[in-house]
């Protein structure tokens, strides 16, 4: 797909609910609601709504439903896990799928179905990772953190010296497959190898690599195979309460889920429980099931588009505010790629002399433009990127009256277009030229 800075309005804009919504100004004035802010969450594609509306005339409650809608809901939920795991190539033979709320409770559940009881037991976690693939694991491990270099990018030797360091007790390396911070694209087979190697196992987080790029759980050499892949539909234009957690059955069948009920058991008296199989075994209580039409509508529209040719299409965007936004006086950028280095469409800066959160303030009043500001989750990684040293993060525990650090993130869908990337770049022009009159 041969694509130019020259093209002003995305191929896909029209698969996209909401894409030319109007919206007030601050001025009064109605302008078309620009969003770049898609790593928190995207808008549905129209296909998702068609078939959630398709399907809304035959939802029933699954599982043991003897009436036509019932048995045939259950089926659509069922094959939904065949259409996620070849969505990554995951091997059906091994791994399951258990349908869950979102990334964040995937990563939870994983944390708690690793969990031996064992006190040796190590995570090694990273520097850049969000908070959702941190917190989880500290109530039960010992976590121990890969370092990042200078430009915020994983070390790999670092993690390889962390795996030497504790002798055999590492249980898992849990990594972004993706930074939502600085875009930087984490070259998870490689990691994956040499967490192999040490008899670990890897996690990747995939909530925002896996609605960018191609995602591979099983390439040829069996040792950059993923143990564990988590990701969201919210993010992939799917925003109907649906995560996923894919990983091999074998985990799941050992010990007790930590959310148990309806439909986790096949018999119960009040002296013992027969489980059910994984992935049954996970899901307690009524599942989401318009999640997860949501979820494969969208994962069928991003297979008939192709994931190559959306990376190729979201990274030409990416470039082209990079390169505009380096030639602007008073902008600072703290993502740094070489040419043909993978990354998504994540962009953090900051405007020199205006506060992050009245930058976002500026554009979305000025302009219409939505971005998003702060720490995103990820407040270690800030405070590195940021340089901001312990002693001063002991200022903001003790005073929660000051504004805390951050950067502004401007980040891509695949409906982004140039044209879009030239209002907000000509509108910053203006802000860095005379800030005083926009504070």
């Amino acid at each position: 797909m041969n694509l130019s800075f020259k093209l002003s309005r995305s191929n896909y804009r029209n698969l996209v609910i909401g894409t030319d919504t109007k919206i007030p100004l601050k001025s009064g004035q109605y302008t078309t609601a620009i969003n770049f802010d898609n790593a928190a969450s995207t808008p549905p594609f129209v296909s998702v709504m068609e078939e959630i509306n398709h399907f809304a005339s035959m939802y029933s409650s699954i599982h043991r439903g003897t009436g036509y809608k019932s048995q045939f809901s259950s089926k659509v939920f069922e094959e939904a896990r065949s259409i996620v795991l070849k969505f990554v190539n995951a091997d059906p033979s091994r791994d399951t799928v258990i349908f869950v709320k979102n990334t964040t409770e995937a990563i939870n559940k994983l944390s708690y179905r690793l969990w031996d009881g064992n006190k040796r037991s190590v995570i090694l976690s990273t520097w850049m990772e969000h908070h959702s693939n941190d917190l989880p694991w500290r109530n039960k491990f010992q976590v121990d953190y890969v370092q990042t270099d200078s430009s915020g990018k994983l070390s790999l030797e670092d993690l390889e010296s962390r795996l030497i360091k504790h002798k055999g007790n590492v249980k898992l390396v849990t990594v972004t497959g993706a930074s939502n911070v600085t875009g930087y694209v984490n070259p998870i087979h490689k990691i994956a190898e040499l967490t192999h190697r040490y008899q670990a196992k890897i996690h990747v987080d995939g909530a925002q690599l896996v609605p960018h790029n191609s995602v591979n759980m099983n390439p040829k050499n069996p040792l950059q195979s993923i143990d564990y892949l988590t990701f969201s539909g919210h993010k992939m234009y799917a925003p109907f309460g649906t995560g996923v957690l894919i990983g091999p059955q074998e985990t799941f069948k050992k010990g007790i889920s930590e959310y148990v009920g309806g439909g986790t058991a096949e018999t119960v008296t009040h002296d013992w429980v027969v489980w059910e199989p994984p992935p049954h075994n996970e899901e307690a209580g009524t599942p989401n099931l318009m999640g997860v039409v949501a979820l494969t509508a969208a994962i069928k529209t991003l297979t008939t588009l192709g994931m190559k040719n959306i990376d190729q299409y979201e990274n030409q965007l990416t470039n082209y505010a990079n390169s505009k936004l380096r030639s602007i006086p008073g902008i600072t950028v703290y993502s740094h790629t070489a040419p043909g280095e993978p990354r998504i469409g994540v962009i953090p800066f900051n405007v020199n002399g205006i506060a992050h959160e009245q930058a976002a303030a500026i554009l979305s009043n000025q302009a219409g433009i939505a971005v998003r500001t702060g720490c995103f989750c990820t407040q270690p990684y800030i405070q590195r990127l940021l340089s901001i040293s312990p002693r001063q993060m002991d200022l903001y525990r003790k005073r929660r009256d000051i504004s805390r650090p951050g950067v502004v993130r401007l980040s891509f869908g695949l409906y982004n277009d140039f044209s879009e990337i030239d209002i907000l770049m000509q509108l910053l022009e203006r802000i860095s030229k005379h800030p005083t009159s926009y504070i």
